[in-house]
């Protein structure tokens, strides 16, 4: 199985709180409905050992993939393509990382 790893800082720091609510109510149930996602999760970042080595990015967002030419065909779709309009007027320079489960 494949995973698409999003890691991200926000532009800016007082949307917090609407970025939380339009990825509960926006991002992750348009992309769950995608049939290539098996399960997608949004998770915000920090550090175990305090803030002197604090986590660079604030956000991960995880989907698991279980098709990844499919997820290409459906990432095109238009309600997809406004849903990655909305997240880049919240995310700075988001990284996207595809991994391969290995154990």
């Amino acid at each position: 199985m494949a995973a698409l790893v999003v890691l991200f800082n926000l532009k800016d720091e007082n949307a917090r709180e609407a970025y939380e609510q339009w990825a509960k109510n926006t991002d992750v149930p348009t992309a769950s409905s995608m049939s290539s996602v098996d399960s997608f999760k949004v998770f915000k970042l920090g550090n175990i050992m305090g803030t002197e080595n604090e986590s660079p990015y604030q956000y991960c967002e995880v989907l698991e993939i279980n098709d990844m030419a499919k997820l290409g065909e459906e990432v095109g779709s238009e309600a997809m393509q406004k849903v990655a309009a909305e997240f880049q007027t919240f995310a700075d320079n988001p990284m996207f990382i595809i991994s391969e489960q290995i154990a």
